[in-house]
């Protein structure tokens, strides 16, 4: 594989760096400075300077002049005293290749949120990254996260993320999978989590007063009250959320000990199934892994695609609902 070192990518992201430097030393100065010093903070040569000079003339219109008498380049004083900034959002070229990269990370697992919701925002991070020497345009078609199994994020997303964002309590038609009924709910909006291509709403139920999350796609109606939502403190929310495995929240009270063939497991040995998960490679190869849970259903799953390759060896409920699981599955065919 060629190296990028002093490829003209290379060259070309240097170049606006440079530019950008060149305009941060000049707007921090109220006093000309000389060509001798700029060359030395930018550590270029004379006509290296000068070409990165004109370029901030040239095509940002930066009021750049020589002062003969101070024998060295400053910003023209602007009109009623204001400071020349350069023109509309200014990002390094490495802040826009993040940008570019967000940009279609946000396309692809944000269903189309960003379009439908960040639309003039969208356009605007489109001018910035449209610049061929960097070949950020080559993001819409090189770069891809494609989701697997994802839902939209439905009719009820604007509504929702306005009361989270705004602190105002919710009332919402649920319909829920598990049961297939409908229900009304009131509920102060804590967090809007995307999770598994799926978005969802983390909210303190008041009638059932509870922490309960959400699948977004599921709320059929919703309406933003006058009440000013309840906070649940983020350590109570972490503790309930983020302490069980999976979606379903609940403060984890289990540990599932896996192990893996040693076949899989030097694909699984890599994977983050927990932030408390605890790995341990055997003297066979086999590799096994204690993962903190509370509800079962999502590990479970996450346990039977592995199939033949991976063990439950405790709890022995766990084990006794995996077991069960792949013999209903067995008797399919």
């Amino acid at each position: 594989m060629p190296s990028t070192i002093g490829s003209p990518y290379r060259a070309a992201v240097d170049k606006f760096d440079r530019i950008f430097q060149l305009h941060a030393i000049l707007a921090s100065r109220r006093t000309a400075i000389p060509p001798e010093d700029l060359m030395a903070k930018l550590e270029c040569s004379k006509a290296t300077l000068h070409r990165a000079l004109n370029a901030l003339k040239d095509y940002l219109h930066a009021p750049v002049i020589f002062d003969p008498d101070a024998g060295g380049y400053r910003y023209a004083r602007e009109p009623h005293g204001d400071t020349y900034e350069l023109p509309g959002l200014w990002f390094t070229p490495h802040e826009l290749q993040a940008l570019a990269v967000m940009r279609r990370l946000l396309s692809d697992a944000g269903g189309g949120l960003l379009e439908e919701h960040l639309g003039p925002l969208a356009q605007r991070l489109d001018e910035l990254t449209r610049h061929q020497r960097l070949n950020l345009g080559e993001a819409a078609s090189r770069l891809r996260f494609p989701g697997v199994g994802g839902k939209p994020a439905g009719d009820a997303f604007k509504i929702v993320a306005s009361a989270t964002l705004q602190r105002r309590k919710l009332w919402i038609e649920y319909h829920a999978r598990s049961d297939d009924r409908r229900t009304d709910r009131t509920i102060s909006p804590q967090r809007v989590v995307h999770y598994r291509d799926t978005w969802y709403l983390d909210a303190w139920d008041e009638g059932r007063n509870a922490l309960r999350s959400f699948s977004i796609d599921r709320i059929r109606l919703a309406s933003m009250r006058e009440e000013i939502a309840f906070d649940v403190p983020e350590s109570e929310l972490d503790a309930h959320f983020a302490t069980a495995y999976g979606i379903f929240g609940g403060k984890a009270d289990k540990v599932a000990v896996l192990r893996f063939t040693p076949e899989r497991a030097r694909w699984v040995a890599d994977e983050h199934w927990h932030p408390e998960q605890v790995g341990a490679w055997q003297p066979d190869g086999s590799y096994e892994l204690r993962i903190p849970y509370c509800d079962s259903r999502e590990l479970v799953m996450d346990i039977m695609r592995h199939g033949a390759h991976v063990e439950v060896k405790e709890p022995a409920e766990l084990r006794t609902e995996v077991r069960d699981q792949l013999r209903k599955a067995a008797a399919q065919y």
